[in-house]
């Protein structure tokens, strides 16, 4: 059974992280990549921003301003790195993840974690920090089937680029298995047909 939630348009508030260059270690600690399955990550996602030693919540840190929620994560320039940085991403339960550039890995393992990146122009995601901090209610919309993101506040709107196959992949609800499990008369078929 897929762990994937669909994807198709989605407006949402969003949390602001403009920290630039967030890789790994400080999207999932390396103490907790001793874990072979993806539960509990989305607990620990930046856990040495979000709590102190003693394990109190650090009142500054965003996740942690009642202000701001949303399935929508809008991240500052190179952001993320690796699988597990991925799981935490999604188990925190963002669907989406907005920045200017993403690291290769981090980009595909999201995609293969059910988490849409979404690469915008520097502009535009200067002006989206802007919205967000100045009203935390201002939303964002997302629209997968036409690849569109919309600043709901000021109306601008631009086109980002996904892989095909893992667009319809999000669509769908799909992982790379439930993917080919839709596809089994097809294949049945062209084994018949030999």
């Amino acid at each position: 059974m897929t762990m994937i939630k669909k994807i198709d348009i989605i407006t949402s508030t969003c949390i602001p992280l403009p920290q630039e260059n967030v890789d790994t270690d400080q999207i999932i600690p390396a103490r907790f990549l001793k874990a072979v399955s993806r539960e509990g990550f989305g607990e620990n996602l930046f856990r040495d921003w979000r709590f102190d030693k003693a394990g109190q919540p650090i009142r500054d840190f965003i996740l942690n301003n009642p202000l701001y929620s949303g399935s929508i994560l809008v991240a500052g320039k190179n952001f993320g790195s690796g699988e597990h940085a991925a799981w935490a991403i999604a188990g925190y339960g963002f669907q989406i993840v907005v920045s200017s550039f993403f690291a290769d890995i981090f980009k595909n393992n999201a995609l293969n974690n059910g988490v849409l990146p979404v690469i915008v122009s520097e502009q535009f995601l200067t002006s989206l920090f802007k919205h967000i901090f100045s009203n935390p209610q201002s939303t964002v919309t997302v629209n997968l089937k036409e690849q569109t993101i919309t600043d709901d506040t000021s109306g601008e709107s631009e086109h980002f680029e996904i892989n095909p196959y893992k667009k319809n992949c999000l669509l769908n609800g799909y992982d790379d298995i439930d993917y080919l499990l839709s596809k089994k008369q097809e294949i049945e078929f062209l084994k018949s047909s030999k």
